[in-house]
């Protein structure tokens, strides 16, 4: 039988090189690993805790429907920030000859599932109508527009009609997340009302966002309201309404999403089972009693509404100087505990401008491999905020330390019903 073994080796670049040039396979100090099902993992590997996890739900298992995000082939050309924006292009873009369209557009050449001659086709033979500019989630707290017809290798290579189609067939949320996180740590999930774009969670690739509709249309049309029905496994449902026992009163799709949610942003699970989360889709925790699973799910609540922008956290940044509103460069002042001069945490935006009273743990608060707080101003370098923009920012700073203070809640609430994992169904050993 053949062995298995590995090491890790950190430092500056220069280091390593060092270190590798005085190295050889004898004196690496190695650690033998034994791959194990069902990972196989060639590395060292803590799975101590799989017994208490590994029979939970996983998320792509409690929403059967489910895919990764839309890719589009040319963000640039087909991600705007607002829909006038979005109308212009189209328009243009169209009516070019192909060759012209690339060189204006800078769009590169034509890919196997993405082609100028293509993307113009697919435009014009929907009309090229208004009503098909729609939002959608680019980036976490960044919702902008595009135009979408749902047809495969068009305007979008990969517009993931099976589920968008359900985000735009009438009232819907989504959850988001990632099957994967490689090189992060888990806080990879979201949600949205909107379609969503493939990298929303991370600039890994790898880290794609997987987007998992609360409810399904009976043809997931675009544009047509019908009756819908939960995209929720019954076996779960089922498994649920054991958990909870007979005497709980009925919950709602929306009950068990927001208790997901709720889950989700548990500091303690996120570092309890981080191996797992690193490697698979996030488990769901059958809860161990319907207490807890009412508790958290008023906190799910909470936490969706405020990453939906549906309400403000009350601690709103100032925004004090007037000036251009133009973002030139976005750098964090820390606060000063200077005697003379005691200033809050301010993000800068050019030499005059600010936002006030921003905590580092704000500015330093993820979503995925984002950090919110300074990933949604970078993204406008260069443009003019208007007043709704700051009001949104001012809105985003708030509700990000609102988030921090309810994660915290959520483990509360949990160690009060007997803390990780023993506030949860352990029936039989199994989560299910």
């Amino acid at each position: 039988m053949s062995e298995v073994h590995h090491a890790d080796l950190y430092g500056l670049r220069e280091e390593k090189y060092r270190a590798l040039e005085e190295m050889d396979v004898a004196s690496t100090p190695w650690t033998r690993v034994e791959p194990k099902s069902p990972w196989y993992l060639f590395k060292p590997f803590d799975d101590s805790l799989w017994g208490e996890y590994g029979d939970w739900w996983k998320v792509n298992e409690v929403f059967p429907v489910n895919s990764v995000g839309i890719v589009t082939a040319r963000d640039k050309l087909t991600i705007h920030f607002t829909p006038e924006e979005v109308w212009e292009t189209i328009q243009d873009f169209a009516s070019l000859h192909p060759e012209e369209a690339r060189r204006k557009y800078k769009l590169g050449k034509d890919v196997q599932d993405w082609s100028v001659d293509e993307a113009q086709k697919d435009l014009k033979e929907s009309g090229l109508t208004r009503e098909k500019i729609v939002p959608i989630l680019y980036r976490p707290f960044d919702v902008r527009f595009t135009y979408y017809t749902g047809r495969s290798r068009g305007f979008h290579c990969r517009p993931r009609g099976e589920v968008m189609g359900h985000m735009l067939a009438g009232e819907n949320m989504a959850m988001v997340s990632s099957r994967l996180t490689k090189g992060e740590v888990f806080r990879h999930v979201q949600v949205t009302s909107n379609i969503v774009e493939v990298i929303c969670m991370s600039p890994n690739t790898s880290n794609n966002g997987f987007v998992f509709p609360l409810y399904l249309y009976p043809t997931g049309d675009l544009g047509m309201e019908t009756e819908r029905e939960a995209n929720l496994a019954p076996a779960f449902v089922q498994a649920l309404e054991e958990a909870l026992g007979d005497d709980a009163p009925a919950f709602t799709p929306e009950d068990v999403f927001h208790y997901i949610y709720a889950v989700f942003h548990s500091p303690t699970y996120r570092e309890r089972y981080e191996e797992f989360l690193a490697i698979d889709f996030p488990r769901v925790p059958l809860p161990g009693s319907d207490s807890l699973f009412r508790t958290l799910a008023r906190i799910g609540q909470k936490l969706v509404a405020l990453h939906l922008l549906q309400e403000t956290g009350p601690e709103l940044p100032n925004y004090p100087i007037p000036g251009t509103n133009r973002v030139e460069t976005v750098r964090y002042e820390p606060p000063s505990e200077d005697a003379a001069e005691r200033t809050p945490g301010r993000v800068w935006i050019n030499r005059q401008q600010y936002f006030a009273n921003v905590p580092p743990e704000a500015w330093d608060f993820y979503i995925g491999g984002y950090r919110v707080c300074e990933k949604w101003l970078k993204d406008r370098k260069s443009r003019t905020l208007s007043g709704d923009e700051l009001e949104t920012y001012r809105r985003i700073v708030a509700n990000v330390r609102e988030t921090i203070r309810l994660m915290a809640e959520v483990d509360a609430s949990v160690a009060t019903h007997g803390g990780w994992p023993g506030a949860f169904r352990q029936a039989d050993g199994k989560g299910r």
